[in-house]
């Protein structure tokens, strides 16, 4: 259903989605997206150091939480992505539980991103391939690994 929504549609529902989440403390957004799951992802602004907050879709291996850096396909990497390669600290919203993590950014060549690619691809939605055949940086994955 999300594939094809414009642009603006998307980034419009992911500011509702967010609003939604963090205001029902997780008692709603985690499966707003259909069969998709979703995460609120809080990092440290890199430029002003606030905390910022974003919805992503999201796979598991194994206690890790792995997200894509794709930007709606955009050109530009998302700032959330930004932040992390700042500031690889972070916590998450899941569901109701909000967990300390540590980001591991893994691009194309990385050891570790080809065996991500299909749980990435499964939980977009089929909506991976497509961003990384649509721009020419390379789209990175993100291993969101609880702090210990």
């Amino acid at each position: 259903m999300w594939r094809h929504a414009p642009l603006g549609a998307l980034r419009a529902f992911t500011r509702l989605h967010r609003w939604v989440y963090l205001r029902s403390k997780g008692w709603l957004g985690h499966h707003m997206t259909g069969r998709l799951t979703s995460l609120v992802l809080h990092t440290t602004g890199r430029k002003s150091g606030q905390t910022r907050s974003t919805v992503l879709v999201y796979g598991r291996q194994g206690d890790a939480l792995v997200v894509v850096g794709s930007n709606f396909g955009g050109d530009r990497p998302p700032g959330w992505l930004l932040n992390l390669e700042s500031e690889p600290r972070a916590e998450v919203h899941v569901g109701r539980r909000r967990i300390a993590v540590t980001a591991e950014i893994l691009f194309p060549g990385s050891a570790g991103y080809d065996e991500l690619v299909p749980l990435a691809d499964r939980s977009t939605g089929g909506t991976f391939p497509r961003y990384r055949a649509a721009v020419a940086r390379p789209i990175p994955v993100v291993r969101l690994v609880p702090a210990t």
